[in-house]
């Protein structure tokens, strides 16, 4: 029964945001249309903005189960960000209210999430630096945030999932190439030193036939 009522509560909130910004929604008129008490409210939720971090933070719980079904991480962000953006009118308001540190939470955390796994699990034999390795998957992660709170803020016109593929097309090696130059980076102090050993030891061998000539 606790359970049914909590879920109503979300539910019609939900249904609520989808139709109205987020200033218009009280606890009032939550509990009218559930027909239940304010003390009923508040045993679940501390507020309404509760409901909303409650509702993320599931969404995110759901985001690495994403990592075994596909090999790709435009299809893994898709479908991390997907039950959400079912709810984009919901999504709409949120940006453009109070909260929207909670939305934009929520797609960065879900973006580095799966870009880290996804740098992390890419090219395992190339010697990468760990922390170029996780440079990389911050700013991947950074640039999918950005790149869907326009997208929301702009009235979601274009559908999310081909701007993501789209991107993921002209994006396609880079990721490796970066792995790449890490990993020669890294070799590069070491070559250097066998070169300057080698100039050195070919300098000395000079140094000695010119005493043995003399």
């Amino acid at each position: 029964m606790r359970n049914m009522t909590k879920t109503m509560i979300r539910d019609t909130f939900l249904h609520r945001l989808n139709e109205e910004p987020l200033s218009k929604i009280t606890v009032r008129t939550l509990c009218e249309e559930c027909g239940i008490n304010h003390n009923t409210f508040y045993y679940y939720y501390a507020d309404i903005y509760a409901i909303i971090q409650e509702y993320f933070e599931e969404q995110l719980s759901e985001v690495e189960k994403v990592y075994s079904e596909t090999d790709s991480w435009e299809e893994a962000f898709i479908r991390a960000v997907q039950p959400a953006l079912e709810n984009r009118r919901a999504l709409y308001h949120i940006y453009y209210s109070v909260r929207r540190e909670d939305l934009e939470n929520f797609i960065y955390t879900a973006g580095r999430d799966i870009m880290v796994h996804f740098v992390h699990s890419r090219s395992p034999e190339v010697p990468a630096k760990e922390e170029d390795r996780g440079l990389i998957a911050e700013f991947f992660g950074c640039a999918l945030t950005e790149l869907l709170l326009r997208w929301i803020g702009g009235g979601m016109k274009e559908p999310p999932e081909e701007i993501i593929r789209r991107i993921g097309f002209l994006m396609n090696g880079s990721i490796e190439e970066a792995l790449r130059r890490s990993a020669e980076e890294g070799k590069c102090p070491a070559k250097q030193g066998e070169e300057n050993n080698s100039a050195e030891q070919a300098g000395d061998n000079s140094s000695a036939e010119q005493e043995g000539e003399k």
